[in-house]
């Protein structure tokens, strides 16, 4: 038997019950008239085992109702048991789909809008792709890695939402088989990319990691998920997944290569993701590709951060100055209002549907506090902490 909100599904087993309790019949003795094993019939009358049309014929030979009666029961019995199989689902998934930011989500057309809980489930199981939304739970992605500031409480699902429109998304992007030998020969290459404008480099960067087996997609940021960028194999292809906080260039870069050093690395092969040993690994593989150690240190010895010392020192490296800058901002050389002047903006819209002015998304209220989103360290991070609320 099995119940839900609106039905009540009673195996068959309930009136063969009944026929015995009015023929004062045990069930050992039916079991010998029905020339069946005593524990099928238990299982039976308790609904564990299909009334099949062989059993039914019997059942009308020594029970007297029909055999289409008994068939009649049965198919009753297992509609009424798939349909509060689904109602209790439903129920479940009900609960489950308030974790996820589906207002942001509607906002941004990655799913339809709408204020019904059942019609949230039934999008999201579809925007998802499974049967429901339970099953999330079983598909945690192995080898997923990825760069964020500090977790939120509702980060595992804003997560998946996130990682799934990344992979939606790298469906549609033609890539070579993957191949990091050539990823790491072209890594000069990808780097002197950050001299140039975002119309650029953009299209020559996402070719060049195409012919290396790596989807690029540019995300939007979802509140809550704190996340720069992410990796993972998706079948015979690499995700990597990049989102704009902030618009400095430099953190792009900085995202960018962090990937590739897991990537490299082999963090993503792993079959828990990576750790937190992975991810400092990543970061120092940024850090010093970008800006090699040596070089550094005799740069940050002489402490002449004018201008024209920073875009000098920029020039011989050969990468953008607003790089620069960011290193020296975020090891505390300079104040992080210093030098700005030399920073890019990147300019990348990744594509998504105008959201609807009536959406009121009251959700992530309570992502707006600061005890969800932690206390900033840094200037920087206090302008992004702002932008969140």
């Amino acid at each position: 038997m099995l119940i839900s909100r609106n039905v009540i599904a009673t195996p068959p087993g309930c009136a063969i019950k009944e026929q015995l309790d009015y023929r004062k019949m045990t069930q050992k003795e039916f079991a010998l008239q029905m020339d069946m094993s005593e524990k099928h019939i238990s299982k039976l009358i308790n609904g564990d085992v299909h009334l099949t049309p062989e059993v039914a014929s019997r059942l009308e030979m020594v029970l007297g109702m029909s055999a289409e009666f008994w068939n009649n029961l049965e198919a009753i019995y297992q509609g009424k048991l798939q349909k509060a199989a689904e109602e209790n689902a439903m129920d479940a998934d009900m609960v489950l789909s308030r974790k996820f930011p589906y207002g942001e989500m509607a906002s941004l057309g990655w799913v339809e809008d709408t204020r019904k809980p059942a019609d949230r489930v039934r999008n999201l199981r579809r925007y998802f792709e499974v049967a429901h939304l339970g099953v999330l739970e079983r598909m945690k992605m192995p080898g997923l890695v990825y760069r964020m500031q500090t977790a939120g409480k509702k980060k595992d699902y804003v997560l998946a939402a996130w990682v799934q429109k990344a992979r939606l998304m790298a469906r549609d992007v033609e890539v070579s088989p993957v191949n990091l030998a050539e990823l790491t020969k072209i890594i000069p290459e990808i780097r002197s990319l950050t001299k140039k404008e975002t119309a650029d480099f953009m299209p020559e960067l996402s070719r060049m990691l195409a012919d290396c087996g790596i989807a690029l997609v540019m995300l939007q940021h979802l509140k809550g998920s704190f996340l720069y960028g992410a990796s993972f194999y998706d079948r015979r292809k690499i995700v990597m997944a990049l989102t704009l906080r902030g618009r400095d260039a430099d953190k792009f870069w900085f995202s960018l290569f962090h990937e590739i050093g897991h990537i490299l690395r082999g963090h993503i092969s792993q079959p828990f993701g990576a750790s937190d040993e992975d991810e400092k690994e990543a970061d120092e593989y940024a850090r010093d590709t970008l800006i090699p150690p040596g070089k550094y240190r005799e740069f940050t010895a002489v402490k002449d951060y004018s201008y024209a010392s920073v875009e000098d020192f920029a020039a011989r490296l050969g990468i953008d100055a607003g790089i620069v800058v960011g290193r020296l901002q975020r090891d505390g050389e300079i104040d992080f209002s210093e030098l700005n002047g030399l920073k890019k903006q990147c300019d990348i819209q990744p594509k998504h549907e105008a959201p609807s002015p009536d959406i009121a998304d009251k959700e992530d209220e309570d992502d707006k506090a600061w005890a969800s989103i932690g206390r900033p360290a840094t200037l920087s991070e206090l302008e992004e902490a702002l932008e969140e609320i």
